[in-house]
């Protein structure tokens, strides 16, 4: 099966709340991932209103239609549903989503930072009408608490939220974990955290799907910089990608979070998608991480 990026035209040339216009030379920078056997692009239609509706309350619903970026938002969390459906379908194994003005703060009836629809509260939505009650795992690897996702899934205990952010915090039965990563970490002790804190839950948890809100604010230079390498998000997701073939028949969707270096972004997920389908071999030489 084929690994899938959901890309539109909307989501460059744009000044993006927080973001920027990261995408502006996207898709064009992925062709060499794009030629691929294995990959297809796909260019996202907008979320249905019903699923919004699910997950957001109508009168924030009113007030966030009037905003430019609502078009974007729609498309974004478009792309993540139609990768939860195709996925489920047997369509596709994998997915990389790109998101601008959706994601992770996104609350029920609020939202911040750049990110005002709900991206994975829709796609699960969605997945429980094609396939009925299902587990579901979200790993949060942005620099900030993804509160919104928390909100959305309060009280879900089928879906494990495993947040890596600013404080340590247990509850819903273990189902709501946030992880402190406290400083300049780096590549080796963020890697660390995620094989100790979120492999062995995930594991354990057995879910459907996993879910990644990928960002790379916490990159060196970037606005939430906690030391880490381009290099780093590339062994993130094969370490995540290996897990998920191994719980869930690789089913897993990375969805693009927050991040304003342009550099990065055009580095990272061109390669990110070679690695979800399996072209793109990853070695350690020493302390640094290089691609074949």
């Amino acid at each position: 099966m084929k690994t899938g990026v959901f890309f539109h035209e909307e989501f460059k040339n744009k000044d993006w709340p927080i973001i920027g216009d990261k995408f502006g030379n996207f898709p064009q920078v992925m062709e060499k991932a794009l030629a691929l056997p294995d990959m297809q692009l796909f260019e996202p239609h907008p979320v249905n209103e019903e699923l919004l509706y699910k997950v957001h309350t109508h009168g924030y619903l009113q007030e966030v239609k009037r905003a430019w970026y609502y078009k974007g938002a729609t498309l974004a969390v478009g792309g993540c549903v139609e990768a939860g459906e195709k996925i489920a379908r047997c369509e596709l194994r994998n997915a990389l989503v790109f998101s601008v003005g959706a994601g992770h703060h996104a609350s029920p009836d609020t939202a911040w930072g750049g990110t005002y629809l709900s991206c994975i509260g829709p796609a699960i939505a969605r997945l429980t009408e094609i396939l009925g009650k299902q587990r579901y795992a979200i790993l949060d690897t942005d620099r900030h608490h993804g509160d919104g996702t928390r909100a959305v899934f309060e009280g879900n205990s089928n879906v494990l939220h495993v947040c890596f952010c600013y404080y340590n915090n247990i509850i819903e039965h273990g189902t709501k974990i946030d992880i402190n990563i406290d400083g300049r970490i780096g590549d080796k002790g963020y890697l660390e955290k995620v094989r100790s804190e979120f492999i062995p839950r995930v594991r354990d948890f057995n879910p459907y799907i996993i879910f990644h809100n990928l960002g790379h604010d916490t990159a060196q230079g970037d606005y939430g910089d906690i030391g880490l390498t381009r290099e780093f998000y590339l062994r993130l997701v094969k370490e995540v990608k290996t897990v998920a073939e191994e719980i869930c028949k690789g089913r897993y969707i990375i969805i693009t979070h927050g991040g304003s270096r342009i550099d990065v972004a055009e580095y990272i997920f061109p390669r990110i998608a070679q690695i979800l389908a399996d072209e793109c071999e990853i070695q350690e030489v020493g302390k640094e991480n290089i691609l074949k």
